[in-house]
């Protein structure tokens, strides 16, 4: 359904995205994962074709998109990170209003604002305004918008920003649904726990470039690290520890202070904690709570940039 080549975008001395490729399959979901400033917006921009690329092309379903007006547009839906509603309008004047500007009318346009307030749960607020709505509430609508026209691919940048617990959960239920209708969806988040959850594949971006492209077990197996070791120190005694004497330990492969807490990655569990915590007991950092995990997306991305996910 999707296949990006080479996608490069500057402005000024400023390169927001330098070569980006990937592909999308009918029913799959990718997921373009990236902190704040990685380039996953201008790329979904590009995409969209909403911004036009200084390199590279967008082909949907095998076809290059090639102006603002190229029918292969018909295709995609974009549920935007900034909201695209009109405030003052009901819901259900919001989805008419998208709808007929896809030339839908009749009882097909009718059909498909049922259709959209029933997926994301908003049929009882039909003709209550937008601006009545809660943060989560006005993501679902944005969502319905989208999908007016029926789509085949979605694209979805952002689209839990601000949004609370329950929304968010259900913004997940609906794309659940949508998968299983073989929409493709592309979603780019900064949240790992979204990614893991939602994604066949990731793609992680970090400074305009692709770092990675593979599904979680994939990404899982370009670390050298695959146990993590939850240390908390007691009183939260990090005076003087310093994140580097602890790397230079036989089986440790990554450190990371985050308060009280240390999060160090080991090659074997049983053998190499043992080191660690007789190392730390020495130097006079007791040990008050152990806890082990398996590495997530969040330490694949700190172990390829040597960064936060959300720096």
């Amino acid at each position: 359904m999707l296949e990006v080549s080479g996608l490069r975008k500057s402005y000024g001395g400023l390169t927001a995205v330098d070569g980006v490729s990937l592909s999308a399959g009918k029913g799959e979901t990718i997921g373009l994962l990236g902190p704040n400033g990685a380039g996953k917006t201008t790329t979904v921009s590009m995409i969209a074709g909403l911004v036009r690329p200084d390199a590279g092309e967008v082909k949907i379903a095998g076809r290059v998109l090639r102006s603002d007006t190229d029918p292969a547009k018909r295709s995609m839906g974009l549920v935007p990170q900034d909201l695209g509603l009109y405030e003052e309008m009901s819901a259900h004047e919001n989805l008419h209003l998208f709808g007929a500007l896809y030339n839908l009318s009749g009882a097909k346009l009718r059909h498909a604002i049922e259709e959209g307030l029933d997926l994301v749960g908003l049929r009882d607020r039909a003709r209550d305004t937008v601006r009545s709505f809660s943060g989560g509430m006005k993501r679902r609508l944005n969502l319905a918008a989208a999908l007016m026209h029926d789509p085949m691919l979605l694209l979805l940048d952002e689209p839990t920003v601000g949004v609370d617990p329950q929304s968010r959960n259900a913004i997940f239920d609906n794309l659940e649904v949508l998968r299983k209708r073989g929409k493709t969806l592309l979603y780019t988040t900064h949240y790992m726990e979204e990614a893991e959850r939602l994604c066949d594949r990731m793609v992680i971006i970090d400074h305009g470039k692709i770092i990675a492209n593979d599904t979680l077990q994939g990404l899982h197996r370009l670390l050298p690290t695959v146990k993590l070791l939850n240390v908390e120190l007691a009183d939260g005694k990090v005076n003087g520890l310093r994140a580097e004497d602890l790397r230079e330990l036989a089986g440790v492969e990554s450190v990371e202070l985050r308060g009280s807490t240390v999060r160090i990655g080991v090659r074997d569990l049983a053998g190499d904690s043992a080191v660690v915590l007789r190392w730390l007991t020495d130097r006079g950092y007791p040990v008050q709570h152990l806890a082990s995990e398996r590495a997530n997306l969040e330490t694949v991305f700190l172990t390829l940039t040597g960064r936060s996910l959300r720096d």
